[in-house]
């Protein structure tokens, strides 16, 4: 069941469960760039932990080629360790040795199977755009009522839109995969994401975000999506260098030039910053521009 925006683009509701969203009627768009995203960290602002006091939301960006590549090697590497791909790789339970992870006691496989990881996530087949949020400060900005995931949605969306426009392709299609949290959010999430469509951000025109022809699906954890595995295994050491850039991060080392955009919340009083972001805002790449480069 879809309903319309006045200009006419259909919107999805949870009757649709996540399914597709219908497309806007313009050109066919042939290649799939994928933004699986995931969490770290509670975005509830008004319970903070005091010993993981931020919130991550961390979106994968993959093509279709790339996200053929990467699968393979999560795949090889759940046959070499459990004789299948039923295990989903998740953060917490590699860090707590639980739900299939209980190999990990031993020391050696522990170390194969991290040299493996680290394989995977040092491979040249994705980009990362993540948006933390340090609670303390957030809250005593602007009080405890901002649905923060919402906020850092927005911000993923519009740089991964950035970061389509750098590649050039005119027959970019973007997919947009994240992660179920309960009937509740998913609801909020589908009403949030439908507003983005039809109103667009302050840096994306809806005419410039609907141009990808996006697609938004909600998918359970244990649906084994690679994508969404990897998303998770990245969002954590971002979140871990949020917290304390001088503490040593080995994960964190080898992700950190996947990184093509990571905002921290509260926003920083840099104009460079706020200049650069407009720069992107209105570019829109040609022969004649170059191309915005992974930082």
């Amino acid at each position: 069941m879809t309903n319309t925006t006045p200009n006419g683009n259909s919107l999805l509701t949870l009757e649709d469960n996540g399914n597709h969203i219908a497309q806007e009627t313009c050109a066919t768009r042939t290649r799939n760039y994928y933004l699986f995203i995931d969490e770290c960290g509670d975005a509830y602002l008004p319970v903070i932990d005091e010993n993981f006091p931020v919130f991550t939301l961390c979106g994968v960006i993959m093509s279709e080629e790339e996200l053929a590549r990467q699968d393979a090697r999560v795949v090889a590497m759940k046959r070499e360790f459990w004789g299948d791909r039923k295990v989903i790789l998740h953060s917490r339970d590699i860090r707590r040795h639980q739900r299939g992870f209980e190999i990990l006691f031993d020391y050696e496989v522990k170390r194969r199977f991290y040299e493996r990881v680290g394989s995977i996530l040092s491979a040249d087949d994705y980009a990362v755009v993540a948006c933390s949020v340090m609670k303390q400060p957030y809250t005593r900005l602007y009080g405890k009522l901002v649905d923060i995931y919402s906020l850092s949605l927005s911000f993923l969306i519009e740089r991964t839109v950035f970061y389509l426009d750098s590649r050039g392709d005119s027959n970019a299609r973007l997919n947009i995969i994240i992660e179920k949290r309960g009937k509740k959010e998913d609801a909020q999430l589908l009403t949030f994401y439908n507003q983005l469509l039809a109103h667009g951000t302050y840096w994306v025109t809806a005419e410039r975000l609907r141009g990808y022809s996006p697609q938004f699906k909600m998918r359970p954890k244990t649906d084994d999506i690679t994508g969404l595995q990897i998303a998770d295994l990245v969002a954590y050491p971002i979140t871990r260098h949020t917290i304390d850039p001088q503490a040593v991060n080995l994960s964190y080392d080898v992700v950190k030039d996947k990184i093509f955009r990571h905002k921290i919340l509260p926003p920083s009083a840099d104009p460079a910053e706020t200049n650069k972001e407009s720069a992107e805002a209105n570019s829109l790449p040609t022969e004649d521009t170059p191309a915005h480069g992974i930082i």
